[in-house]
């Protein structure tokens, strides 16, 4: 017997892996910084500068509901654009599809982020993420558990916050 839920994460991470084998059929980027590349999905909708710094698009993929209470997401970030600081109270996994970045969790040195990778944002852990001063990022957010809450967003990262590896 099949599991349906099984079938579509099989499903989800094989279309997924294949989409770099069929570049020609997915969207062009939007972003004016490299028109001649291609994205998996649209860009989305410009994200509030109460909320990032720099230009930030969101384009979601699955609605919150009550029966999966999972949020997905896919966020493009600008050369130099990141999140402010924030939380989210049953965590976050964020999986990079595209470009380079960084994620920092609070009181932790901030790392790099490339395509392939995967972090775990751990529950109510002041967090921030975004594109490096030279690259775009493109990412997909995960949010579980959304009956718990979305996001609760604070202060701006830093020039000093971003640009240092402490």
């Amino acid at each position: 017997m099949k599991h349906p839920i099984l079938n579509s994460v099989t499903t989800l991470l094989l279309v997924a892996s294949l989409m770099g084998c069929n570049a020609d059929k997915t969207q062009t980027q939007q972003s004016d910084l490299d028109p001649s590349k291609e994205a998996i999905f649209p860009k989305g909708e410009l994200g509030p500068a109460t909320n990032f710094t720099g230009n930030v698009y969101n384009f979601g993929l699955v609605a919150d509901d009550s029966i999966y209470n999972t949020l997905v997401g896919n966020v493009f970030f600008e050369k130099g654009a990141r999140s402010n600081w924030h939380i989210h109270p049953s965590g976050q996994i964020l999986i990079v599809l595209d470009g380079e970045g960084y994620h920092q969790l609070e009181g932790q040195p901030r790392h790099f982020m490339r395509k392939g990778d995967v972090v775990k944002c751990p529950a109510n852990v002041k967090h921030w993420h975004g594109a490096t001063e030279n690259t775009t990022l493109t990412q997909m957010y995960i949010l579980p558990k959304t009956e718990n809450g979305i996001v609760t967003w604070m202060e701006p990262v830093t020039d000093e916050q971003y640009t240092s590896n402490k």
